[in-house]
């Protein structure tokens, strides 16, 4: 290791920068941020350098500029004057920055992510500053984006938890309960009963050295491709001390969780359920009462088709926290891998997302509401009815020749699409063993997809033919 990383306190000290260029504007927003007293040396400069609230004189640096500066960055592309300014600053004992010569500088600039006043620096001592960026990237995408909040609140509150608990070991099982627990979750979302959820977590571990808070985190997993998941969802799976996911969640997803997490299969599939919905309902809030964190995973997205209300309204009514987050859903995901946009204004001004498959198992709809062809329709858990859907939608005014799609599997490496009309698509289903998950999307927009498809494989009913 050549650099021992430090943390710097720049306020009011006075910073010479040498060069007024992109580079050096880089480095002068950190330095800003760290409210240094900033001199910038330079023959020209940046329009956005001379925008900023710097001490700027446009003029050939001289070596004596250095005096009295606490830190220089260097930032020009004169290797000779660089070479001299670095070495009156080693004798002078100042610390000095010359970007991208590590071998002269005595101080580098780490990549560098900011929550507020929690900061973590990647360095590679110079060597690779493109994979720093790299990963000072990756993990600024699972960082949340108010931890410096929390990090806040956390400070405020060390006298009265050093008043409370007494000895350190106490103090240490409470802050490692804390950090990562549902207040965290709390603070990141602003609830104005943070300080009240502190005070009694702070109580109950007072008392019996426990303050392990449940909640259940619903997750929507998008509609198969583990890239579609958003960064949240990451970030809250890999908290939870139970998982409970349905069928059509992709294995990969499942993986992202904890290695020590329970996991506990609660798929469904046409008239077998691995448990009944309300055994699912009973034991999230079994979990959760627990004191345990409870991810549940529900394919595309939990409000969409997805029972994610019913699973929570016994949370709600027991007071037990919970969060909802949101997931790609298989119509916006799917048509999209399958290079069918669901509205397009030479095709269609309105899109509705319909379910094929009711509580009694058919398609007891208002077809009548769903004969505009301008508008486009998309059918979840429709493939057992797709006969009746497509004859209703017939008799209701569509016309036979409205184009369908059938999007088998979507957005994973196994996505099939077929194409045909009301008057065809079902005869593609048994000729061609079309099964489950599949989505049914009707409508103009569906003649897109042979000039917008993008990956995957299509069979069409003419090419059938």
């Amino acid at each position: 290791m050549n650099y021992l990383p430090l943390s710097l306190n720049l306020s009011d000290r006075d910073v010479l920068v040498v060069g007024a260029g992109e580079v050096a504007l880089r480095k002068l927003k950190w330095l800003l941020k760290a409210r240094a007293n900033i001199r910038v040396v330079a023959l020209e400069a940046d329009p956005r350098v001379a925008a900023l609230p710097i001490d700027l004189s446009l003029r050939a640096v001289a070596l004596d500029d250095i005096n009295g500066a606490y830190l220089v960055v260097v930032a020009t592309e004169d290797t000779e004057l660089n070479g001299r300014l670095a070495t009156a600053c080693s004798q002078q004992n100042i610390l000095v920055n010359v970007v991208d010569q590590p071998g002269i500088s005595t101080v580098i600039f780490p990549a560098i992510i900011e929550r507020d006043e929690f900061t973590i620096a990647l360095s590679s001592s110079g060597d690779a500053p493109v994979l720093t960026r790299f990963w000072r990237r990756k993990l600024d995408a699972y960082i949340p984006a108010e931890l410096g909040k929390w990090g806040r609140f956390l400070g405020q509150q060390r006298d009265k938890v050093k008043q409370l608990l007494v000895s350190a070991g106490q103090r240490r099982s409470f802050w490692e309960n804390t950090v990562e627990s549902e207040l965290a979750e709390r603070c990141y979302q602003g609830d104005p009963a943070l300080q009240k959820l502190f005070d009694e977590q702070l109580e109950i571990h007072a008392k019996d050295g426990s303050s392990k808070m449940g909640a259940v985190y619903l997750i929507g997993a998008g509609p198969g491709d583990p890239e579609l998941l958003t960064f949240k969802a990451i970030r809250l799976l890999q908290r939870a001390d139970v998982v409970l996911y349905d069928r059509l969640v992709d294995p990969r997803i499942v993986d992202m969780a904890r290695r020590d997490a329970e996991f506990v299969y609660v798929g469904k599939r046409a008239a077998h359920h691995t448990l009944s919905q309300d055994e699912i309902n009973e034991l999230i809030f079994r979990e959760a009462t627990s004191g345990k964190i409870v991810a549940r995973l529900k394919g595309g997205d939990p409000f969409i088709f997805g029972r994610g209300a019913e699973e929570l309204e016994l949370l709600v009514v027991q007071n037990i926290p919970f969060q909802v987050v949101p997931g790609i859903t298989a119509a916006s995901g799917c048509a999209s891998y399958a290079g069918i946009p669901l509205t397009h204004r030479d095709h269609a001004q309105s899109v509705r997302f319909v379910t094929g498959h009711l509580k009694d198992g058919s398609p007891d709809l208002d077809f009548n509401s769903l004969q505009d062809s301008r508008q486009t329709l998309v059918f979840y858990m429709g493939l057992l009815s797709l006969n009746a859907i497509s004859q209703k939608l017939i008799r209701a005014g569509r016309h036979p020749s409205t184009p369908v799609a059938l999007i088998e599997r979507g957005t994973t490496k196994d996505e099939c699409v077929y194409i045909g009309t009301l008057d065809t698509i079902y005869s593609l289903v048994s000729e061609h063993q079309v099964k489950a998950p599949t989505l049914i999307i009707v409508g103009d927009v569906v003649s897109l997809h042979q000039t917008l498809k993008w990956r995957g494989k299509s069979i069409s009913a003419e090419e059938t033919l």
